[in-house]
């Protein structure tokens, strides 16, 4: 099934719905810098590049600012939405399905979140079962890579009964989840992921302090 066409709308709607200048849990960034973002990574080879190469990074970053500071009102802010909304060119790679899928599913769905989850009251979002397992089968391809930086041995845990070890090493924590919140905490919202966890205690104590997702 395809999941990242609705994914995009909600994405799309959730930015609408918090307006401009609301918080997200992406540092440093308000909706319109998140939303510039998600438009410029399909729109601009250079920002695309320098999502990926360190020392470019400083060219996407101007860009992102540049774009976000012509987003500041509503109405300025709901053109920056719409055009993301419209997708990507039609000539771009990410106009292939099977490359949007990899590209924009746990992209598409980390960044909502990340907007819903900014505020003090939040609630998990009731998510399809397909949705659930195309989100797993994705987060199990990334683990290794978003896990890498952490001193311990990871096993993901999901609840409807698969498990997969992220990294091996003498001692082992395991994180325990739905699909969507084990990404979430994966992709380094440590603080705002409805996970727990099975390991020592000092195991446990590491993992919440480790740079998980860099």
């Amino acid at each position: 099934m395809q999941f990242v066409e609705p994914s995009r709308e909600v994405l799309a709607e959730t930015l609408l719905a918090a307006g401009p200048g609301a918080e997200t849990l992406c540092a440093g960034w308000r909706t319109q810098e998140l939303a510039a973002h998600l438009y410029l990574r399909e729109h601009s080879p250079k920002v695309g590049l320098g999502l990926l190469i360190r020392p470019w990074h400083k060219v996407s970053d101007k860009a992102t600012a540049d774009l976000a500071a012509t987003a500041g009102t509503p109405e300025g802010f709901a053109r920056l939405v719409d055009k993301f909304r419209a997708g990507p060119p039609k000539l771009s790679p990410l106009a292939i399905r099977a490359v949007d899928h990899i590209a924009n599913l746990t992209e598409f769905f980390v960044h909502t979140e990340d907007i819903r989850r900014a505020t003090d009251r939040w609630a998990p979002r009731a998510l399809d079962a397909d949705y659930s397992e195309a989100l797993w089968a994705e987060l199990v391809k990334r683990a290794a890579i978003l896990y890498r930086s952490v001193d311990l041995g990871v096993v993901l845990v999901n609840p409807a009964g698969p498990r997969h070890v992220a990294k091996r090493a003498p001692v082992s924590v395991a994180i325990i989840g739905e699909p969507g919140e084990l990404l979430m905490h994966a992709n380094g919202r440590i603080g705002h992921s409805l996970v727990s966890f099975e390991g020592r205690p000092d195991a446990v104590a590491l993992l919440q302090t480790a740079p998980v997702g860099r």
